[in-house]
């Protein structure tokens, strides 16, 4: 444990460095720790892979939906075309379902179609379906809505409806920022991020005889799809299957929506009596699912002259949209995090996520983690300047360490890895001589004639390096995991086989390759040994959803587990070492499989009414330092390179990992930089991929990623979540460069051409 710290922190250098963790370890395990290839990889390269729409289902119709076009407005009635000949296709109205008239999720606000309000543009209010698409597509075309306007609410920061609030914190805030010599104040927006996943949504519908159906699609989470499913169809559970085929991409996109999406399909199936399938075109899947939550987080942070961190006050008002999906534990994540991963003694965090008409936003990449350790490390960052210290030296100061107690009141007992981040990743990126060369060209630059050209570039182009850390929560909050009790299972086959049973999804991470190796490792087998079942209800249990960085640390302990039973079970039988004998075994017992369900970390207490306790069993750390060059003329900013360290517990296949990190970092520097969702009247204005932005192999700046082990003893393969966690310093890091390279802070994401110009124009003004 490092030397715990007074109220002087000069020797901070030395205690971080005496935490710095290890890199991962090559003789980790003959199958854990090594960079295994992807079990879906060559099919992927190949083309082989059969995604939603490859799949040929004989006799399937096609389905489309009819949308609103109104923020809000009472629906007072359908009009069909009496020219159009109705008889080729089925229709569905909310009049036709037949259970409950909900997509199933947390509050049961959300209808699946339009009954008497509409409450955003692109609502679903009809579904048609018919042989061929231009047939239903003419359908959709023939339907008019009759409406009568409502007036809309578009502004968080103006609705007077909350889906939740939450209030966390310790000490006496007032107080510490009385005693505090400096109050630093600010406030941060950020907009809406499109996940933009390479496959849009699809779902194909089979109706069954006994009135069941199947649905074949790309989905995140077969179990929030089963159980919404049954609601709206008034099915009871075993009626109802549901089967993830191929799915490319979901970075939270595909965690709530399917639902959605497969309640039509089957809406439409079960009418027409025949297969039906949807595939959204990429203009619909934009315009219609949802998006990162935008929010507006304001800062009031307390300091003393020598840099002593006494007081944060934070607010977080986070756009949920017209219904709640999943925004009340997107909140929470955000506002457990939005402090920063540093120690403080009086801390006030107070959220709520708000009422509009606007598309409900939903899961995304990081669950609202990203939005608020945005505005807590560029708050950090403008503190740094304030006192005339490196904003390196003021993360030694401050980030947490074993012992230090988090504001939700859990102390941090174990694998703490923010000092092993932070002075890694300084390290490799030179940080600090960087810093002292931009400072110098900054100076440079303003000293220099007005009019004067530099040689850089051929142009007025400013380079810049920022600094940003975080931490991210693995697992579900709080009570969240033990609330799930996750089921997993590992079984040999009468025929010899090992087999996983899992409904945690592949979704291009590597899980099915990461699960392989971890059961591998504890039967002490090859990973090519282990198989892994298809995502079918019907077959596997329910695993919990893949989604908060969950699936290696928790999914992969309850397979480790069983694992460890099945071998123990064929050792006994047999007297000899599993890897020799459960071929034979099986000869003679046939079919052995062992489930375990997850029962919860030790240790960990939780209050969810008031956000009080453990919130997470462990914390992942990251720290990124990026480079940037803006044109000061244009206000384009190019990121060149970032350079990532992520402390993730154990590193189990280190490729994967790496690619993790470079995705994750790639998708922040676009958050920051160029991904823009423009809205009006509550209608995304660029809702397609030629005026949606986001960066492409030519964009991409390089990427350093360095992955470090403080291993978590909760687990018993001793590994934490990474997969959320790239995402939340990549666009600090952007702004914190933009800033050391202008002097301008960048209080809005993205840092467009336009916003960055306004900066440097306020700049200034001011001087």
């Amino acid at each position: 444990m490092a030397p715990r710290r007074g109220d002087s922190r000069a020797d901070s250098r030395a205690d971080l460095a005496a935490t710095v963790g290890r890199p991962p370890a090559a003789s980790a395990g003959t199958v854990v720790g090594r960079s295994l290839p992807r079990r879906e990889g060559p099919a992927k390269l190949t083309g082989a892979a059969r995604y939603t729409d490859d799949l040929i289902v004989p006799g399937a119709w096609f389905g489309f939906t009819l949308r609103s076009t109104e923020a809000h407005a009472r629906l007072l009635g359908l009009e069909l075309d009496p020219a159009f000949d109705w008889s080729r296709v089925v229709v569905v109205t909310a009049a036709e379902i037949p259970g409950e008239n909900v997509v199933h999720l947390m509050a049961d606000d959300q209808p699946a179609l339009v009954a008497d309000v509409i409450r955003h543009v692109a609502e679903p209010v009809a579904l048609v379906a018919a042989a061929d698409p231009a047939t239903a597509r003419a359908a959709r075309d023939a339907i008019r809505l009759r409406t009568e306007p409502l007036p809309a609410i578009l502004d968080p920061l103006a609705s007077e409806r909350a889906f939740a609030r939450y209030e966390i914190g310790r000490g006496d805030v007032e107080a510490g920022l009385a005693a505090a010599d400096l109050v630093v104040e600010g406030t941060y927006r950020v907009g809406y991020q499109e996940q933009l996943y390479l496959e849009p949504q699809a779902m194909i519908a089979v109706p069954g005889e006994d009135r069941g159906v199947t649905v074949h699609g790309s989905l995140q989470c077969p179990y929030y799809v089963h159980a919404a499913l049954a609601r709206a169809l008034g099915l009871a559970g075993e009626q109802v299957v549901v089967i993830q085929e191929e799915t490319g991409g979901g970075f939270g996109g595909k965690e709530e929506y399917p639902s959605m999406l497969a309640i039509h399909a089957s809406l439409l199936a079960l009418r027409a009596g025949r297969p039906v399938r949807i595939v959204y075109d990429r203009h619909e899947d934009v315009a219609a699912t949802t998006k990162r939550h935008p929010a507006v987080v304001t800062h009031r942070t307390g300091v003393t002259r020598d840099g002593r961190l006494v007081a944060q006050d934070v607010d977080v008002v986070m756009d949920a949209g017209a219904y709640a999906t999943l925004s009340p534990v997107v909140l929470s994540r955000g506002a457990i995090h939005a402090a920063g991963p540093y120690a403080c003694p009086n801390v006030r965090i107070r959220a709520r996520t708000m009422a509009t008409n606007t598309p409900p936003n939903g899961a995304f990449r990081g669950f609202g983690a990203p939005q608020t350790e945005f505005a807590a490390e560029t708050q950090v960052n403008r503190v740094a300047e304030a006192l005339g210290v490196s904003p390196l030296e003021l993360r030694r100061r401050w980030a947490y360490r074993p012992g230090d107690v988090t504001p939700t009141g859990q102390v941090l007992r174990e694998s703490v890895g923010a000092g092993v981040v932070l002075e890694r990743v300084a390290e490799a990126a030179d940080y600090e001589p960087v810093r002292a060369r931009t400072a110098e060209a900054r100076m440079a630059r303003a000293t220099r004639p007005a009019g004067a050209r530099t040689d850089r570039l051929d142009g007025r182009t400013a380079h810049g390096i920022g600094l940003a850390l975080a931490w991210h929560g693995a697992g579900f909050t709080g009570a969240g995991e033990r609330f799930l009790a996750s089921v997993a299972g590992v079984e040999r086959s009468a025929d010899g086989q090992v087999l996983v049973y899992t409904d945690s999804t592949e979704i291009g991470q590597g899980a099915r390759t990461v699960l392989s190796q971890l059961v591998a490792e504890a039967l002490g087998v090859p990973a090519e040994a282990v198989e892994v079942a298809p995502g079918d209800t019907s077959v596997v249990p329910n695993s919990g959803p893949t989604v908060a960085s969950r699936t290696t640390m928790v999914v992969g302990g309850l397979l480790i587990r069983a694992a460890e039973r099945l071998r123990a079970d064929v050792e006994a039988r047999t007297g000899a070492p599993f890897a020799t004998s459960y071929r034979t075994d099986a000869a003679q017992a046939g079919r052995v499989r062992f489930d375990e369900q997850f029962e919860g970390y030790p240790g960990i207490v939780w209050d969810d009414a008031t956000h009080r306790g453990d919130a997470y069993p462990a914390y992942s750390w990251a720290a990124a330092v990026a480079e940037v060059d803006v044109d000061l003329d244009t206000g384009e900013v190019r990121v060149g390179s970032v350079v990532a360290a992520d402390e993730i517990g154990r590193v189990v296949n280190p490729v994967l990992a790496a690619g993790q990190v470079e995705g994750g970092t790639l998708q922040a520097v676009g958050y920051a930089t160029i991904e823009e969702l423009q809205a009006r009247d509550g209608r995304y204005l660029n809702d397609r991929l030629a005026t949606y932005l986001v960066p492409t192999a030519v964009d991409a700046p390089r990427i350093e990623a360095i992955l470090l082990e403080e291993p978590f003893a909760g687990a018993p393969h001793r590994a934490k979540g990474l997969g959320e966690l790239p995402m939340d310093v990549g666009a600090p890091a952007v702004i914190d460069a933009i800033h050391d390279a202008t002097g301008a802070w960048i209080a809005e994401l993205p840092a467009t051409p336009e916003r960055v110009l306004a900066a440097l124009e306020a700049r200034e003004g001011r001087r």
